[in-house]
């Protein structure tokens, strides 16, 4: 029950070249569930139930997209708001989620040293990931460190195949990460 389930949110995987070598490392690790959202729904019409029934076989959950206007892409939005819902993750009852952990792997074009204080952005990568964090703490999950690539468009094949392997033992390892 504790295998990792990534919830991958990405509009075009057929246009990612970041997303896409990280979900290929993911499946090379037959304990990893990989569910690609926008595959899963083109339509956009998610299935409660399913989702929820999936969450709750997994002791972590990791939620890995790109960064659009600092933010999620639309439909994991959309599947935040639904999945997670009054009376099955939190409130009277909802505690469906309590214990397991929630961690975010998010790509993002800009450089590294945009997301710093003194950065183009004035803010952390951490800072603007914050709601991620706080979702977490509402359903009572343990949130994880974030696993971020920045720069996307500098990283060379080799960098990437590094990056992905990294990213695949960050998934795995979980909490034991952030220790």
């Amino acid at each position: 029950m504790s295998n990792p389930l990534v919830i991958v949110a990405h509009p075009d995987l057929s246009q990612s070249r970041i997303n896409a070598k990280w979900i290929a490392a993911l499946r090379q690790e037959p304990s990893i569930a990989v569910d690609d959202l926008y595959g899963r729904y083109p339509d956009e019409v998610i299935d409660v139930q399913a989702e929820q029934q999936r969450l709750a076989s997994h002791e972590r959950i990791v939620l890995q997209f790109p960064f659009h206007w600092y933010n999620c892409p639309p439909l994991l939005k959309k599947w935040l708001d639904v999945v997670l819902e009054h009376g099955w993750a939190y409130g009277h009852g909802g505690d469906a989620l309590k214990g397991k952990q929630l961690g975010i792997a998010v790509s993002t074009w800009s450089k590294p040293e945009d997301y710093r204080k003194d950065g183009r952005y004035g803010r952390t990568m951490d800072e603007l990931t914050s709601p991620f964090e706080v979702t977490a703490l509402r359903v009572g999950m343990r949130y994880l460190p974030g696993f971020f690539l920045n720069g996307v468009g500098d990283i060379d094949d080799q960098q990437l195949a590094a990056n992905a392997l990294a990213y695949r033992a960050h998934v795995q390892q979980g909490e034991r990460a952030s220790r």
